[in-house]
């Protein structure tokens, strides 16, 4: 055999053992004529003692960096203990050795705090895999995974596998699409979700479906997107939109445990879409810390039902007569904040990605004055009332946008997040969890003039909002009144699981009739002959007995991402790709020869 045990297995009981480990040398260390290596694999790193006696064998075959070797010894006590890491008590008095492999030089060290750079760790992935961070997320990543399997077994989901190659279908991205030779001219697509085969489970009478799923999107990539991603996506017949709630929660607690050993027991807020977008200016707020918005001004059309406090700012500051949204918050304990501070923080709002002309501030000192960059327009009283308006304590630093409604929203939702970062409010090891629910079912795109769906055509509207969807047309006659029309109030019911400012999980109650099916489809755009290109399928299966149903699926590799305390999904997949959506290992993706673009039928037509 190779190895009796592992490199991260022994310990001081098993002093005076003869056993034989294998795996890769992470460092050679010769001390006169005794040499020590430390020997790693997955499982930990061991110390191996050379004595004099293998100096020739040494000097006439000596191992490298990430050679791979085989090594019998005897287990000793350590002198120098090192309790850094489990093995640390003990080394191995090596009597034979073996290299079963030898290694180029590595073009970076395969270490924690390693010197290669991105591009490089990603060329040569299969070494990147062997440093002990990244095999750290792979491990926490299976965990999940292991730990989800086991929560949906015992409640009584079947895993039910769904097909790659389909039919293309509008799902809110480009589909990747595969040729087929068999069919010429015609093209598979791959699946965004399997949404509709998972609704197509439900009225075959599989009444809790999941899958851990690959999912495909043709989209612009960051750092939390890949062209290739993995889905939990789960589906449940029977059910209304509390069941699904009470499931899946109970999975992310199951899964914090599990892998974190955090026992959550606090109840988890619901918050509908309105409130979200009114408190923090998007639809996934961070609620581990403060900052809610303070609304000085918006448009009539927004909020309906809000207090009105534009009078506060109302006065000779051009800015904000002439804004259509002026909002602020509060950041606490900043009013020391120098001019070089304030000034950076308005470059910071005025970047392309922010998009913001300026930044106005108010510094509630702790004597009890007020000190601003608009004072010269405000007196003190309404400085703070400014202040007060927005929660702000002595010691705190108001800061306010102003600008075209969505734009402003994004860009101090942006800004709180980024004065928690600063503050150190956004802590990697504390969760906190948020159901934000009751989504516009709609929205409206004014290029096409028409209705498109928030989620996606599949989505239920709110019970008591299924007339007003069946009983009007969902043309819109006049664009300009688009916000009068019936379908602008209908409610989804759909929810999002929200976790420390990301949303890693989402569904809703599906449609089951092929009445309000079809009246969907209709809604964005697609006439019955289109209807029926494209689902004709699932509108006939509706017709056969449907249950009422719903689902929910979660970013796999986002939710990983979150728990294992990074910025980034690419750290915790095996093989990801790059921001190009490139596999620079592979050289992926690649021309193909000629040949088979003759057997595919398909005639490459490069526009310049």
């Amino acid at each position: 055999m190779y190895r009796t045990h592992t490199c991260g297995e022994l310990r001081l009981s098993d002093k005076n053992k003869e056993v034989t480990l294998a795996g890769w040398v992470q460092t050679v260390r010769k001390f006169g004529s005794i040499t020590f290596i430390d020997l790693r694999d997955r499982y930990g790193i061991t110390q191996l003692l050379f004595s004099e006696n293998l100096n020739e064998q040494l000097e006439a075959n000596p191992p490298g960096r990430e050679f791979v070797l085989q090594a019998t010894g005897i287990v000793n006590e350590r002198s120098n203990k090192n309790a850094n890491i489990p093995t640390g008590e003990i080394e191995i008095n090596i009597s034979k050795f073996t290299i079963l492999n030898k290694s180029a030089l590595p073009p970076f060290t395969i270490q924690d705090d390693t010197d290669g750079g991105d591009d490089l760790r990603m060329k040569y992935r299969y070494l990147d895999l062997r440093r002990n961070a990244v095999k750290k997320n792979l491990e926490l990543r299976y965990l999940v995974n292991r730990s989800t399997r086991n929560y949906l077994h015992e409640n009584n989901f079947m895993d039910i596998e769904t097909p790659f190659l389909i039919k293309s279908t509008p799902e809110g991205a480009r589909d990747f699409v595969v040729p087929s030779r068999m069919n010429p001219g015609q093209f598979y697509a791959l699946p965004q979700s399997p949404q509709t085969f998972k609704q197509l489970l439900m009225v075959s009478g599989y009444d809790r479906y999941y899958q851990i799923v690959k999912c495909f999107r043709d989209e612009d990539l960051r750092a939390d997107r890949q062209p290739e991603f993995t889905q939990i996506d789960c589906e449940m017949a029977f059910v209304e939109q509390e069941d699904i709630i009470s499931m899946f929660e109970g999975l992310v607690k199951r899964i914090f445990k599990d892998v974190k050993g955090v026992d959550y027991t606090e109840a988890v807020q619901h918050m509908t879409w309105e409130d979200a977008m009114w408190t923090y200016g998007n639809d996934k707020p961070d609620i581990r810390f403060g900052m809610q918005l303070c609304n000085l001004k918006f448009p009539a059309h927004s909020f309906t039902g809000k207090t009105d406090i534009s009078s506060l700012i109302n006065g000779e500051f051009a800015v904000f007569n002439d804004a259509e949204t002026v909002v602020a918050i509060a950041v606490p304990g900043c009013s020391d904040y120098s001019r070089k501070q304030t000034d950076e923080l308005t470059e910071w709002v005025k970047r392309p990605q922010i998009g913001m002309k300026g930044l106005a501030f108010i510094k509630c000192n702790n004597d009890g004055t007020y000190k601003s960059s608009i004072d010269k327009f405000f007196t003190e009283d309404k400085l703070k009332a400014i202040a007060g308006a927005a929660a702000a304590k002595p010691g705190d630093l108001v800061l306010i946008v102003a600008g075209a409604e969505e734009r402003t929203r994004k860009a101090i939702s942006a800004l709180r997040m980024e004065m928690a970062e600063r503050l150190g409010l956004r802590k990697a090891d504390e969760f906190k969890l948020l159901w934000v629910i009751d989504f516009p079912l709609f929205e409206y795109d004014e290029e096409g003039n028409r209705w498109v769906a928030r989620h996606h055509p599949f989505t239920a509207p709110k019970p008591n909002h299924i007339d007003i969807m069946i009983s009007n047309d969902p043309v819109i006659k006049d664009a300009s009144k688009y916000l009068e029309h019936p379908y602008a109030g209908i409610k989804a019911n759909a929810y999002d699981l929200v976790l420390n400012g990301n949303e890693v999980g989402g569904g809703s109650i599906r449609i089951y009739q092929r009445e309000l099916q079809e009246k969907m489809f209709a809604a964005l755009g697609m006439d019955e002959t289109e209807q029926q290109h494209k689902f004709g399928f699932l509108l006939g299966a509706f017709e056969y007995g449907a249950p009422p149903h719903g689902g929910l699926a979660f970013g796999f590799d986002r939710l990983c991402a979150i728990i294992g305390g990074s910025e980034s999904i690419r750290d915790f997949i095996a093989f990801p790709k790059n921001n190009s959506g490139r596999d620079v290992m592979l050289d992926a993706p690649s021309t193909i020869d000629e040949k088979q673009f003759d057997e595919l039928q398909i005639k490459l037509n490069m526009k310049s």
